[in-house]
């Protein structure tokens, strides 16, 4: 199996959504190159990565990626301070040794089910702390999803609510300290943007 080429440090481009989806997926199945597409999305909470995640999905297996994984973050993070344990994890869920997860309970604090992936086939990785230098480097497409601070927030408190309200500040921090740290939007070589706010998550 040929392993996938970064991105590398070409000018990113940018897209706007919805409109601009055939040219994503166009993209994303050119850059895999007839290798196994790993894809991996960052952005703000509230940007609207798990709209535009499902969308991917559907869009890729009429386009004919067969086979496609996804992994949401949100799966992921062991809790309101574990961003930066999903992240530092994402790089081998991308890789071939054993890549695997542990589903998190948000309910009951606690870690449940342990998820396998295949490292053969097609993957695409969405949430807050995905892209890193270190996951950039192991990644077809790498993309990052802008959207303004009030947008987002409001976003992502009319999905999650009373669950989200106490915790978005918190929240919040551990992104900011993420974006320090990692850069991700340099890192993304595909810039996306909602020509409106109603595909966001």
């Amino acid at each position: 199996m040929n392993a996938p080429g970064p991105e590398g440090t070409s000018h990113p481009i940018r897209i706007g959504l919805p409109t601009g989806l055939p040219e994503l997926v166009e993209r994303i199945v050119t850059r895999a190159g007839g290798r196994r597409a790993v894809i991996v999305m960052d952005g703000g909470s509230g940007s609207g990565k798990t709209g535009l995640a499902a969308q991917l999905m559907h869009a890729l297996e009429t386009a004919g990626m067969t086979g496609l994984q996804l992994v949401h973050l949100d799966d992921v993070y062991p809790g309101w301070d574990g961003l930066s344990q999903a992240s530092a994890l994402v790089p081998q869920l991308l890789g071939p040794e054993d890549p695997h997860y542990w589903r998190w309970d948000w309910t009951g604090h606690h870690r449940t089910d342990r998820v396998c992936l295949d490292p053969a086939a097609p993957l695409l990785v969405e949430g807050c702390g995905a892209l890193t230098p270190e996951s950039a480097a192991l990644a077809t497409t790498t993309m990052w999803l802008a959207g303004s601070a009030a947008s987002r927030k409001r976003a992502a408190l009319d999905r999650d609510g009373e669950l989200y309200a106490p915790h978005w500040d918190r929240w919040a921090r551990q992104e900011r300290e993420h974006w320090r740290h990692n850069h991700p939007r340099q890192l993304a070589r595909v810039l996306l943007h909602w020509e409106s706010q109603s595909g966001a998550d």
